[in-house]
């Protein structure tokens, strides 16, 4: 089993930036496709960002690519979120997300608790 912890949620205005940051513990938890995925009041849970163990494949949902980057260090456990030039429609809490390839929601073998991220416009 996997446990996620995520991080580095808050409070910010419109164009401001977070970096966002989830430590994964448990059996061989770098071996994983990670994934963050975001929801907001009301929404489904969609999509955001994922990156394989390699780092060498990564994807992003059409609403946040050119402005958010998804990296990992494997040394750590750890995946970040970098979110650049936030707006109001990026509030939602954020949970990080370990599983295979291609870590569709479907995909998603483990799920963090989530972290809230709150934009003001």
């Amino acid at each position: 089993q996997v446990q996620l912890v995520e991080s580095g949620g808050g409070s910010v205005q419109a164009g401001d930036s977070l970096k966002l940051s989830c430590v994964a513990s448990g059996r061989n938890p770098h071996a994983y496709a990670m994934a963050w995925f975001r929801q907001a009041p009301g929404k489904e849970r969609e999509f955001v960002a994922r990156i394989k163990w390699s780092a060498s494949s990564a994807g992003y949902a059409d609403s946040v690519k050119d402005r958010f980057t998804i990296s990992r260090d494997n040394a750590k456990n750890t995946v970040y979120l970098q979110m650049n030039d936030l707006n109001s429609e990026d509030t939602a809490v954020y949970y990080c997300a370990a599983g295979p390839w291609p870590m569709r929601r479907v995909d998603v073998t483990f799920w963090g608790e989530g972290t809230l991220v709150t934009v003001s416009p």
